[in-house]
């Protein structure tokens, strides 16, 4: 798929309606969270195993300074990589989705890459509710894609909701 379907015509307009793609709503992006988290355990897993034997799994916090290389440095950059080459990770690829900007429809840059995977934890805080804001925003949001200024959007296939997008 080219990345031009989630760019915006260059003719300067209020606001554009793309009618090609649409929001991605929440049980499609728990199912590439999913897609996400496995494939994570299955790099992981086997390197803190080795490093640090089946005790691993025995120990609360921290096991040692790989542990927080491979448990939370790894995944932070992975998940970032992926945005800025790919627009998705392979959980999103999996549904053909892809994060762009909320504003133009385009990449999204490395500053709002790293808003986005930092806005996780925040919106999964008070009890994952900035998660679940995505059920109820208008633009299939959660707190992460509104701190970034990104939407989640596929190809179009049923959505009401047409996606909107401001020109640069």
């Amino acid at each position: 798929m080219s990345d031009d379907r989630f760019r915006p015509p260059s003719a300067p307009v209020a606001d554009h309606v793309s009618s090609e793609v649409e929001y991605v709503g929440f049980w499609a992006r728990v199912g590439a969270s999913l897609i996400d988290w496995v494939l994570i355990l299955a790099v992981t897993y086997p390197i803190l195993v080795a490093v640090y034997g089946v005790a691993y799994f025995d120990t609360q916090g921290l096991a040692g300074p790989v542990d927080a290389l491979v448990s939370w440095l790894f995944p932070a950059v992975a998940s970032i990589a992926f945005w800025l080459t790919r627009q998705a990770t392979p959980g999103k690829m999996a549904i053909s989705a892809r994060v762009v900007d909320a504003r133009t429809g385009r990449r999204i840059g490395a500053g709002q890459a790293l808003i986005r995977y930092l806005g996780y934890f925040i919106s999964f805080l008070p009890l994952g509710l900035g998660a679940l804001w995505v059920v109820f925003d208008r633009r299939k949001q959660g707190w992460h894609d509104k701190l970034a200024r990104t939407v989640v959007v596929r190809p179009r296939r049923s959505s009401p909701e047409p996606v909107r997008f401001e020109t640069a």
